[in-house]
């Protein structure tokens, strides 16, 4: 692949796949029975070098989308090839340098966009640092900047928002009832137990809503749960070690969930989609919830974090064989059910 390297007027550095003309016909005139019959508009995806972001990228090109994707620097261009493969980078419409906490950077990026697709995590993609309290304002910063900028250069101001299931099960109190997408996360709870990944974002996603509110953006936001390769459980290391901070009282509480990171990612596609026919709001995303201590012990196991989730039992409390689950994800049930008839080959 021949990368070309231009630099734009902010300063920020944009680096661009150059294709051969008969490589860009064929990927433009490519279908597939899966396509809907909407018009493909590009679209942006940010931190396509994170692990979720990577696979929306991929749901996106299979969808037939013009994508557009940003990195933060240089070098996460380089984790980036590790996710996704050069004939894959090869039908990107660019890759944009653009920094989170720099609005101008994010218009420029932006531009010309029919939707954003923001999947930024301040996670360290390498496992090292994990998440910090500090990386909670910086999260909430990314998200303030992206709505901003979303509101300002893209020209439809939609934005496909990646939070997280922490953002709603964290409650220090009430414990019983069940979790759907009209929970939120008690903030002082999870800074008083340093949930640090959970209270980032569920920050970030307040803020979120409240400024695509002032910049009239149509926003929805995805929760997921912790994210597993297709074959469970084996899960993504450095995305997993901050999600399972309170791992064994996720299990206790019926409330530890796991969802296929590529059928998350197609479920980013499926709202966005659906937002043409009233999708809005926030959906609750997971295949899976955890409610043996087997599959607990399973999951762990596969991380490589023994006793991260048991904690070395081999009962659990009060002899229970399973835990009742407190989670509901019937809406975006209902509305992937709904896409996968809307969406048929015969239309």
């Amino acid at each position: 692949m021949v990368m070309v390297v231009e630099e734009m007027a902010s300063s920020k550095l944009i680096v661009l796949p150059v294709l051969k003309k008969k490589q860009q016909n064929r990927i433009n005139n490519s279908s597939s029975c899966k396509l809907s019959a909407r018009k493909r508009e590009l679209v942006c995806v940010t931190s396509g070098n994170s692990y979720l972001g990577s696979y929306i990228v991929k749901e996106l090109l299979a969808y037939g989308y013009p994508v557009r994707v940003t990195i933060q620097n240089q070098v996460d261009f380089d984790d980036m090839k590790e996710f996704i493969r050069d004939e894959e980078i090869n039908q990107l419409q660019g890759v944009v340098i653009a920094d989170m906490g720099d609005i101008d950077s994010l218009c420029d990026a932006f531009r010309g966009c029919h939707a954003i697709f923001h999947t930024s995590s301040f996670v360290d993609p390498h496992g090292v640092s994990g998440y910090s309290e500090q990386m909670t304002f910086l999260e909430a910063e990314g998200a303030r900047n992206v709505i901003e900028a979303c509101g300002r250069a893209a020209y439809a101001k939609r934005c496909i928002f990646t939070s997280s299931l922490l953002a709603s099960i964290w409650k220090g109190d009430n414990v019983d009832r069940v979790i759907d997408e009209t929970c939120w996360s008690d903030e002082e709870f999870c800074r008083e137990n340093k949930l640090w990944l959970a209270l980032g974002k569920t920050t970030a996603e307040k803020v979120a809503w409240r400024k695509s509110k002032e910049m009239k953006v149509e926003l929805v936001t995805v929760c997921p749960g912790l994210l597993v390769a297709p074959l469970f459980p084996n899960a993504h290391k450095a995305t997993s070690i901050p999600y399972l901070k309170g791992g064994q009282v996720m299990l206790q509480r019926g409330v530890l969930a796991t969802g296929d990171v590529r059928k998350v990612a197609k479920a980013h596609v499926n709202v966005y989609e659906a937002m043409d026919y009233g999708a809005c709001g926030r959906y609750l995303c997971f295949e899976r919830v955890v409610q043996r201590l087997d599959e607990a012990v399973e999951l762990e196991n596969g991380l490589k974090m023994h006793g991260k989730l048991s904690g070395g039992r081999q009962v659990l409390p009060e002899g229970n064989e399973e835990i009742h689950s407190k989670l509901s994800n019937s809406k975006l049930a209902k509305l992937i059910l709904q896409s996968s008839q809307s969406f048929s080959c015969n239309q």
